[in-house]
């Protein structure tokens, strides 16, 4: 099972964040939120280990659950723009994705942005680029796909975490059952290690 990035991407996407130069700081971050009934318990998980993350939203959830978007931030956490409606870049035109990026930061003003499915184009990244900082990861949860047992999803991040890492995870409906098994086992094995779940502030 793939998890970290394919070195080529990295090399193609430069100026993409994978992980964090930080000595005993692990990045949690969250994708595609909020999302009633999720997002609590990924909230109140989090508060019990007292442990912070980076919630990458799509503007359109921020925008119907504007109580849940704003408890994220009550309660410590960072967010970034996930685009207003998880748009896929490649196919799409420039200024199509970058109009759906700019509805998303009219209701979101971060300067952290995730690309959806992480498929951009050269050029959508340099636009997006001149504005924010771009956060990818260099663990991959796949706590989404149904393939993966939720012990899978657990070990599979487990074995990798590590001073820096950036660990993505999933705030979906989807993603749920493996989510919700893996990252209370993510926080204790990150405590064990003697490391602090901290959000990204660059």
């Amino acid at each position: 099972m793939k998890i970290k990035p394919y070195k080529f991407i990295k090399r193609l996407f430069p100026d993409m964040i994978w992980e964090i130069d930080d000595r005993n700081g692990v990045f949690l971050t969250f994708d595609d939120g909020p999302t009633p009934g999720i997002t609590e318990w990924i909230l109140a998980t989090l508060k019990r280990y007292d442990a912070k993350a980076t919630f990458f939203v799509l503007g359109k959830n921020a925008e119907l659950y504007p109580d849940l978007y704003r408890r994220i931030l009550d309660e410590g956490h960072k967010i970034g723009n996930h685009t207003y409606s998880h748009q896929k870049g490649w196919g799409m035109p420039l200024e199509k994705y970058i109009e759906d990026v700019d509805f998303a930061d009219d209701i979101l003003h971060t300067d952290l942005f995730r690309p959806p499915y992480a498929r951009v184009t050269p050029s959508q990244m340099r636009a997006v680029g001149q504005r924010y900082k771009i956060i990818m990861w260099n663990i991959l949860s796949r706590d989404y796909a149904p393939t993966v047992t939720p012990a899978e999803c657990y070990r599979g991040v487990a074995k990798h975490i590590a001073p820096g890492c950036i660990i993505a995870f999933h705030d979906s409906v989807k993603s749920f059952r493996n989510m919700s098994y893996a990252l209370p086992r993510v926080l204790e094995r990150t405590k064990e290690l003697g490391l602090k779940c901290k959000i990204i502030e660059l």
